[in-house]
């Protein structure tokens, strides 16, 4: 065999042995991109469901408990000369900024007071301030804190698309500060009224089952698990178990 035959098999084995590594390369990639722009499809239908049950039932509930709105607002009126309403800046997902609403369950001098009260926190790991004999609470405050009658304002920030009806519950930003990087996995979800530890004690949870909780729904989250959540955020509301 000559020399100039001898290269040109070797060229063109070369040659066909490179087109197939290209091939297959090709067919990998092409699979990855597949399996990927359907998994991306998948999360975001999911997304848009959730967030059209979020449109509609906020909307319908805003409706609905108007009249239950007009007795609230009346009682703290009667009670406590101020607001009706107590909005505050809360972090939503990806540490986006937002205005939560709730109706005021506390005198108009409840932050000036909680510096004196600090060292009385309840809640277990002192990010979160709870005490349930707290003396900046009024008496209709205390009532609809117990029935979580105080939240539904929030149903506004759903309907704006600031919250969703299921999800970890908005921080606010001095509590973030504290947050360690495992805690920050919180913020990965768009915030709900409701969530899996509100529903399974509240505020005896201490923060870090808190977090635990949050990370688990995060991790595992779909249409039928936030049902499961509104299903069973009724009782927990009527019986008050947690709430303070």
């Amino acid at each position: 065999m000559s020399e100039q035959t001898h290269d040109q098999k070797l060229r063109e084995l070369l040659l066909e042995r490179y087109d197939q590594i290209d091939q297959r390369t090709l067919r990998h990639w092409l699979r990855f991109y597949l399996k990927r722009a359907s998994w991306s499809g998948v999360v975001r239908g999911a997304y848009l469901v959730k967030r059209l049950l979020d449109i509609l039932a906020s909307a319908l509930l805003l409706l609905l408990l108007a009249p239950l709105f007009l007795i609230v607002a009346v009682a703290i009126r009667l009670e406590d000369a101020g607001p009706i309403f107590f909005k505050q800046q809360r972090v939503g997902r990806w540490g986006t900024l937002f205005t939560i609403w709730k109706f005021r369950s506390m005198y108009t001098d409840a932050e000036e007071r909680k510096q004196a009260l600090l060292a009385q926190n309840e809640m277990s790991g002192g990010v979160i301030f709870k005490m349930k004999e707290d003396p900046r609470v009024t008496r209709v405050g205390r009532l609809i804190r117990k029935t979580s009658i105080d939240e539904l304002p929030q149903l506004w920030n759903v309907l704006k698309g600031e919250m969703s009806l299921v999800g970890p519950r908005p921080p606010v930003p001095q509590e973030v500060d504290q947050y360690s990087l495992s805690d920050r996995r919180r913020l990965e979800v768009i915030p709900g009224i409701t969530c899996i530890w509100q529903v399974s004690g509240r505020s005896e949870i201490p923060f870090e089952q808190q977090v635990e909780l949050d990370v688990q729904y995060i991790q595992s989250q779909s249409l039928w698990t936030d049902i499961k959540i509104l299903l069973k955020t009724v009782p927990a509301l009527l019986l008050g178990t947690g709430a303070y």
